[in-house]
């Protein structure tokens, strides 16, 4: 059975998602969110998740649980999620196609929204 994945997760994203759950009592997951804000006009949001919400895309990988809110999905549609460690931060990076421009701290991006349509027909022919 195909599952539709909206991002893909890097061996060290899966690491570091199951490291944070493991030391959270009550989460299973961490989710992914957007937010308006940032120099480059959109922030990427990251919660931890002890209840899934339904209506969001739930991404696996080797145990690590990634929900992508829905107004997200559209935003981080065929982003990869990875993890790094720099002597200047320690994070998640998103390397995104719909990002247009992000500025220097890397923190804020500009996002355009991918195809509906492509977004539909993504998760229909999984």
């Amino acid at each position: 059975m195909g599952h539709f994945a909206v991002i893909t997760m890097t061996d060290k994203a899966a690491d570091r998602v199951r490291e944070i759950v493991a030391t959270r009592a009550n989460a299973n997951g961490i989710r992914l969110g957007i937010r308006k804000g940032g120099c480059a006009g959109m922030e990427y949001t990251i919660d931890l998740v002890s209840e899934p919400n339904p209506k969001d895309d739930h991404v696996e990988r080797d145990g690590a649980h990634v929900y992508v809110a829905p107004e997200a999905a559209l935003f981080l549609l065929g982003t990869e999620m990875d993890f790094e460690q720099t002597t200047l931060r320690t994070g998640f990076t998103f390397r995104n196609p719909n990002q247009s421009s992000a500025c220097g701290c890397g923190e804020s991006v500009e996002l355009k929204p991918a195809d509906l349509k492509a977004l539909a027909e993504a998760r229909a022919s999984a």
